[in-house]
């Protein structure tokens, strides 16, 4: 096995009402695994999907720690980590954020703990970091996030039907209020900790925009998944850079603002996605 993944797509949370779930999530999932399989050489036995009530936190967390053991043991040199939900943020409690938040992902057990996220039930950025860090030298880890990763760009929220994103403020409108204006955090600040192999990361919007869940030709997707699943197919070679390029358009002619990021190395960058 010199190739592993894990993708990751929630649609329905254990204790938040309805009206907070997604729809386009767990089709995400199953559509990166499936593009692993058929284009990327992907054994089916080595892709973990898990999906709404399988995506604890406990679960994910375990899941993606095996995919970094297997790199550390020399069993796997190319790592996919996919995460489809919504994104938050939580109180920052190691004192290494100006705005005292950390950006959070839910799991499908997200459940709040007094005017805050239950710390237990999402995966905070400084959680990823400190996997990310386990990473060996010359293993390429590909990470796919499509989430929300601050509340400020609700402020601009697309209404347009059948359009949801996908953000959890706050569980009380009293610390909702208190981040409104805090600073935001790049996407650099997920790969800070890794030394040895840094992780590739793309993501679906900027900092302070949200990540679409549409119906798109008659299927829920999130919108950057969507569009960056048909840049993949449409040509297997093209350069990181120039993915983001056509997906930042696909994301525009289908009359969505957000615009998607990378983070990575600029060999990465010019390097086919996979590569």
């Amino acid at each position: 096995m010199d190739k592993a993944a894990l993708c990751v797509g929630i649609n329905q949370f254990a204790s938040l009402p309805q009206s907070s779930w997604l729809q386009g999530c767990v089709n995400d999932a199953k559509d990166l695994a499936a593009v692993l399989a058929d284009s990327y050489g992907f054994d089916a036995s080595a892709i973990t999907v898990l999906c709404d009530a399988q995506a604890t936190k406990k679960a994910v967390m375990a899941e993606l720690n095996k995919l970094v053991d297997a790199a550390v043991a020399g069993k796997a040199t190319h790592l996919v980590f996919t995460f489809s939900s919504h994104g938050t943020q939580i109180p920052d409690t190691n004192g290494d954020e100006d705005d005292s938040l950390d950006e959070a992902f839910a799991c499908h057990d997200i459940n709040s703990s007094g005017d805050a996220w239950d710390p237990d039930t999402v995966i905070s950025d400084d959680e990823l970091s400190a996997v990310f860090a386990r990473l060996p030298e010359g293993v390429l880890m590909d990470v796919v996030l499509d989430t929300c990763h601050s509340g400020t760009g609700l402020k601009s929220l697309d209404l347009l039907p059948g359009r949801r994103p996908r953000f959890l403020p706050a569980p009380t409108p009293e610390a909702a209020i208190a981040n409104e204006d805090k600073e935001l955090r790049s996407l650099r600040d997920l790969v800070k900790a890794a030394k040895l192999s840094t992780p590739v990361l793309m993501a679906a919007c900027r900092s302070d925009q949200t990540a679409a869940d549409a119906l798109i030709e008659g299927r829920y997707n999130g919108a950057f998944t969507y569009n960056f699943l048909k840049t993949l197919r449409s040509d297997g070679g093209l350069g990181r850079a120039e993915i983001l390029k056509l997906v930042s358009k696909g994301l525009k002619a289908g009359g969505f603002d957000q615009v998607a990021q990378l983070e990575a190395p600029k060999a990465a960058r010019k390097a086919a996605w996979g590569k």
